[in-house]
């Protein structure tokens, strides 16, 4: 039995419209914000969620900060996300067993991440740059109902500022002359010298 025309072309149309979805269902880079793109670009339809970014405002030069990027709101379902950060000298790492992998210094999921007690959270680290600066991480986090459509999806984002303070390079020890601390031994010890030789001089 042959299918109409319509029909075929009706299902043709189907796998078209949820391709989208299945080809970026194991995360993309390039929608974090930083450039003004998000998840935006091909999800929509659905009640924008809420993204937040905590974690420390201020690490060390060098040291390596725990971060959290929460998903509430929207659909909610399921969830995913992209973060960059605009130094190129800082690090971005995905947490272990979070679901989260690691392409040209952003970071996205593997897959769409269902919501645990109203939320979607990803656990990540940001490693500070070894000179003092900011670095700033933007994050997008895309809230879906699970149908494998980008229909009916919505995301949002959030920025986060992190003042990077002091440096891990070592400190040169000043070269040449004395302080008064340690110029005070050698000097008792002339003087005390001299004065013996002068008594010396003396008695003979």
């Amino acid at each position: 039995m042959k299918f109409p025309s319509y029909a075929a072309a009706g299902v043709l149309s189907a796998c078209l419209l949820s391709a989208p979805a299945f080809a970026y269902s194991a995360g993309m880079t390039g929608n974090s914000g930083k450039s003004a793109a998000t998840c935006s670009t091909c999800h929509a339809g659905g009640s924008a969620p809420t993204v937040t970014l905590t974690g420390p405002s201020s690490l060390a030069a060098g040291a390596t900060g725990q971060y959290t990027l929460t998903i509430t709101g929207g659909p909610g379902l399921k969830g995913g996300m992209n973060v960059a950060v605009d130094n190129t000298a800082a690090s971005l790492e995905p947490g272990t067993g979070t679901g989260i992998k690691k392409v040209s210094n952003e970071l996205t999921h593997n897959a769409p991440k269902p919501a645990a007690s109203g939320a979607i959270t990803f656990n990540f680290s940001l490693v500070a740059p070894p000179s003092a600066g900011t670095v700033r991480i933007f994050a997008a986090g895309n809230s879906v109902n699970g149908d494998n459509n980008s229909t009916g999806d919505a995301s949002a984002t959030a920025t986060l500022p992190v003042t990077v303070t002091g440096n891990n390079e070592p400190q040169e020890e000043e070269k040449g002359g004395c302080s008064s601390a340690g110029g005070a031994p050698v000097l008792a010890f002339a003087l005390t010298t001299g004065l013996a030789l002068l008594r010396r001089r003396r008695r003979s």
